[in-house]
């Protein structure tokens, strides 16, 4: 239950927590002062043992991606912080950025420092007028005070931190796009190698974090990497200490909640987010974003081999604690961390197929498979909803989605595929009540 959760203090939730005044009340910037005395190598080796999992979505940690910068350069090195945030369901770094947007600045101090940059740059989706406001309201405030500049805190390591204002793509949030739309390119995903510890922004090795994961970092230098990691339940896993948790859709208090990590789907659904709207029951769960396959809570924890996974293999998903490896051991995906609710009122395929509309819209277009099989996959659907669809078309949808996973550049076309693969295997009579009513079954539904 939720009691058995270790909680941190929940800055975020102080109405004045913007404020470099009340940043400082809280022990603000100590931390970065403290990291600027330390050598590199300690304060990577700290955030190594802190077992950070990347917040934006792909999980890999952050103190093993600061150690593929290189020691010595002979060009500029960057630390650029993505905040594009155009992931649907999710909206935690928003809350950041808005609420204690100092702790980016203060991470990025720190971050710059242990990488060995000197710049930083937040890319900051473009609708996010307040969170830009607040970052560089931040930005002067710290360097004002001689936290920013030349000299930070007095020491003779130079670190300067801008916002740039994101295209307004979805595809942005992909690292290699956002460093092409960084450098005033279309935004379009790079091939990988070289990665961007070799060739990133402006051609120079650059790292890129989640704005979250650099958020965070100020708590693990003040604390230690080891003591933060251990704060979570999920140590074993390299899974380490708190992180923000999102839940949305058909719940009675939808919001983000900071959490240690491995709280379950069902404390976050039930405890934090109240429950279900009108007390309904629960249709389904995306746990991280709507990238994420869609779980069921009749689903049952089954991994066999791993010692790890013996006090939850059995119970229901809605038991396992959520993080990165336990929710790709059972098919599924951590994701964002910000759980979209489907009460047994919504309707899964008007759910799919508006999340379909989305996907669609949103690819770049690079890629054959992604650009054209989007664009099928929201076309049959439409049939669907619309009465006209066949159980041909309706077989399709499997196929398509399979021959766009794993054949694009980056992992947009994965993340449009795995909620078609998920819903039309999990909701397939639904999606057969369509074929056979001709779509009449839809006015009985609600939108999710």
């Amino acid at each position: 239950m939720l009691e058995q959760t270790t909680f941190l203090s929940h800055s975020y939730a102080k109405a004045d927590g913007h404020t470099l005044a009340a940043y400082e009340a809280s022990g603000g910037y100590k931390n970065a002062r403290k990291a600027l005395t330390m050598s590199r190598d300690a304060v990577v080796d700290e955030v190594k043992k802190a077992h950070i999992r990347g917040r934006g979505g792909a999980g890999f940690d952050c103190g093993t991606k600061w150690t593929f910068m290189p020691k010595e350069s002979k060009k500029p090195c960057y630390l650029v912080v993505n905040a594009d945030e155009g992931e649907p369901g999710t909206f935690k770094d928003r809350t950041i950025m808005e609420r204690n947007p100092h702790s980016v600045i203060e991470g990025c101090i720190i971050g710059c420092f242990g990488i060995g940059a000197h710049t930083a740059y937040i890319y900051v989706r473009d609708e996010l007028h307040l969170s830009k406001e607040r970052l560089w309201s931040a930005i002067e405030e710290a360097k004002a005070k001689g936290y920013l500049g030349p000299k930070p805190f007095g020491l003779d390591y130079p670190v300067e931190v801008y916002v740039q204002t994101g295209a307004g793509a979805y595809i942005c949030g992909e690292e290699t796009s956002l460093l092409n739309s960084l450098e005033g390119r279309r935004g379009e995903p790079r091939f990988k190698p070289p990665f961007p510890a070799q060739v990133g922004a402006f051609g120079c090795p650059t790292t890129v974090n989640n704005l979250e994961t650099i958020a965070i970092v100020p708590t693990v230098i003040g604390i230690g990497g080891d003591a933060f990691s251990r704060r979570s339940a999920l140590h074993d896993f390299n899974d380490g200490g708190a992180r923000l948790f999102g839940v949305s859709g058909h719940v009675k208090t939808p919001g983000v909640f900071e959490c240690a990590v491995g709280l379950t789907l069902r404390e976050l659904i039930y405890d934090l987010g109240g429950g279900i709207l009108g007390d309904k029951q629960l249709l389904a769960v995306i746990p991280g974003g709507s990238s994420c396959p869609v779980m069921l809570p009749s689903e049952v924890v089954n991994v066999p081999g791993d010692p790890r996974f013996e006090p939850y293999n059995g119970k229901s998903i809605l038991d396992l604690p959520l993080g990165v490896d336990t929710f790709r051991a059972v098919g599924g995906m951590l994701g964002t961390c910000c759980a979209i609710v489907l009460s047994e009122d919504a309707d899964p395929v008007l759910a799919l197929h508006n999340l379909m509309r989305f996907y669609k819209h949103e690819s770049c277009g690079q890629c054959t498979p992604c650009r054209e099989g989007c664009g099928w996959i929201d076309r049959i659907l439409n049939k669907l909803v619309d009465g006209h669809a066949t159980m041909e078309e309706l077989d399709q949808l499997h196929r398509i989605a399979s021959d766009i996973t794993g054949n694009t550049i980056c992992a947009f076309g994965d993340g449009a595929a795995q909620p078609v693969l998920s819903f039309v295997r999990k909701f397939r009579k639904q999606f057969e009540d369509y074929v056979l009513t001709g779509g009449k079954s839809q006015t009985k539904k609600l939108v999710a």
